[in-house]
């Protein structure tokens, strides 16, 4: 017997992130450190969870990413998801990627130019994308909350 699709949540450690994956309402939300001994362990189940959702997604995906701290083996582990994120099959679908960073990052990428080149490695994997994908930068401040938004259709 197959078990029901439901939400996956994984609790934060002091080495990995929370992570709430909701079936509902498109939410896909990475908070906190992510520098897994094991990133196999954390992401694997993540990976499952997103390869079943995309034959079942929301209009809208929200990926929300976080993550104040990570490892390269987290970011190898998240571009795996985006992968298979990506391969939703409904044109009128769209992903926004949602990142949260310093504000004075932010800042620093005054221009249109600057937002493209520093998310052009993404356009190589999307290129094939039959649905619209979004960025949105978002600024924060040292308490974490948003003061300045940017969103960048790819």
């Amino acid at each position: 017997m197959m078990k029901e699709f439901q939400n996956l949540i994984i609790e934060q450690t002091p080495k990995t992130p929370q992570i709430d994956l909701d079936l509902l309402t498109g939410d896909l939300i990475f908070s906190g450190r992510s520098i897994p001994e094991n990133a196999a362990k954390v992401y694997e189940p993540v990976l499952n969870w997103v390869t079943e959702y995309i034959l079942k997604a929301r209009p809208t995906t929200d990926l929300r990413l976080k993550l104040e701290y990570f490892n390269t083996a987290s970011i190898l582990w998240l571009a795996k998801i985006f992968k298979v994120l990506i391969r939703i099959n409904k044109p009128d679908y769209v992903l926004i990627v949602h990142l949260y960073l310093p504000v004075d990052e932010l800042d620093e990428m005054s221009d249109f130019e600057d937002i493209i080149d520093a998310f052009s490695p993404i356009e190589d994997i999307v290129r094939d994308a039959i649905f619209s994908i979004g960025i949105k930068l978002h600024g924060i401040d040292d308490k974490g909350e948003i003061i300045k938004e940017t969103l960048v259709f790819i």
